[in-house]
């Protein structure tokens, strides 16, 4: 049985930009980057000085030398990406375009006086992922009035949470899943229900406007024994009630 859905709406704050700015100071420093985007790293602040620099990546323990400069001369030594980056002496950023998923991997900054004494090292721990995509809600009737509603997305590692009418969904108003990205809303409820969808790098939200199952009524009624209750039920088989009053449909 089909749930009765509303106005779907994509949220328009969607944060997945594929410019991603790290600082390669802060020693040992996750940094994450969209893939097929751009990643800028701080290398250092000063980059003007005559200090030997040598900025390199350690991907499977096989070290690769991507930049050096020595003698106020700066070279990209990397010649498998030397198209797609380019250092700013201005400011001492590293730039990497057209992000792949094997530039994922531990990069760090050696720098040396110009007689060759070591002076300090630094680096981060780049990852690579795939922005969540704009997620589709899908939904369904259960047998006893339930709607369970799932919202699918693609890109790394997404993550879901809920939220009905901006509220966070209760234990009352859900039943629990075995997957974060399908919940089944208990009987009779409606009202605007948003999903978003997160990773490392980017968050998505899709929206819908929901209303209760088909076939449900809302009403009071009085057992035999006078005990009053309260409860949606389906249109037919409440022969149970001795007065009925509907409330909504």
């Amino acid at each position: 049985m089909e749930a009765v859905l509303g106005l779907l709406v994509i949220s328009a704050g969607v944060s997945h930009g594929l410019e991603t700015s790290c600082n390669a100071r802060q020693n040992r420093s996750p940094c994450y980057g969209a893939l097929g985007g751009t990643v800028y790293l701080q290398l250092i602040t000063d980059a003007k000085g005559n200090d030997e620099l040598i900025f390199w990546k350690n991907q499977t323990g096989t070290r690769t030398e991507i930049l050096k400069r020595k003698n106020y001369i700066l070279v990209i030594t990397d010649i498998t990406i030397k198209d797609r980056t380019h250092f700013f002496t201005n400011n001492g950023t590293f730039r990497l375009n057209n992000t792949r998923r094997n530039d994922s991997g531990k990069y760090l900054l050696e720098t040396y006086h110009t007689n060759g004494t070591f002076i300090w090292t630094s680096g981060l721990q780049l990852f690579i992922e795939a922005p969540v995509s704009s997620p589709q809600l899908s939904s369904e009737c259960l047998s006893h009035g339930e709607m369970r509603v799932s919202c699918s997305s693609e890109g790394d590692g997404p993550q879901y949470s809920w939220t009905l009418d901006g509220q966070t969904l209760r234990d009352t108003e859900t039943s629990p899943g075995d997957e974060t990205n399908t919940i089944t809303l208990k009987k009779g409820l409606s009202g605007n229900l948003t999903c978003t969808v997160r990773n490392n790098i980017s968050s998505v939200a899709i929206s819908k406007r929901i209303s209760h199952c088909p076939g449900l009524i809302y009403v009071h009624w009085t057992l035999s024994n006078g005990t009053k209750i309260s409860e949606w039920v389906h249109a037919t088989g409440n022969s149970l009630c001795v007065e009925s009053t509907t409330l909504a449909t």
